[in-house]
């Protein structure tokens, strides 16, 4: 009689998963001359569009003074730059500058492993797998803005 292979705890399984996506973007931002953070701040902006650097301060988790900062360094690196705002002459935005290419190139294997690994999937199984991409990050999302409202509870 065979024993049956233990089930993987899937909770492990799972932060083992979201480690190695976070030490892959630290290992990418640094690779670019990058922070963490910075990098972050590129990627919200490239899925939401140009906003003021309170709309990304916000977004991203930092406070005024901090947010300057990381726009200085985006704006000195060529990443984004400071616009006037089209509708209020006082406020800046703060807009990305084209696709970083250095960044693409950096992050081109794992792309292309990630898509290798998704290829493998039949139609209705990617289908899935973006649906719960979809769904989790809106958890992840919500639940964040909770915590920063001050919602989350410790412990």
């Amino acid at each position: 009689m065979s024993t049956p292979h233990p089930q993987p705890d899937a909770s492990r399984v799972y932060r083992r998963y979201l480690s190695a996506i976070l030490l892959h973007a630290h290992a990418s931002a640094r690779a670019c001359g990058l922070g963490a953070t910075d990098l972050y701040a590129l990627n919200v902006l490239e899925l939401a569009g140009s906003m003021t650097p309170g709309e990304l301060g916000t977004r991203v988790g930092l406070t005024t003074g901090p947010t300057t900062r990381l726009v200085d360094r985006l704006e000195q690196a060529g990443y984004v730059r400071r616009v006037p705002s089209s509708d209020d002459r006082r406020k800046v935005i703060v807009e990305p500058v084209g696709r970083p290419a250095e960044l693409d190139h950096v992050m081109a294997d794992a792309r292309r492993r990630i898509g290798e690994l998704l290829g493998g999937y039949s139609p209705e199984q990617r289908a899935t797998l973006f649906d719960y991409f979809t769904r989790a990050a809106e958890a992840y999302q919500d639940t964040a803005e909770d915590l920063r409202a001050g919602g989350g509870t410790a412990g």
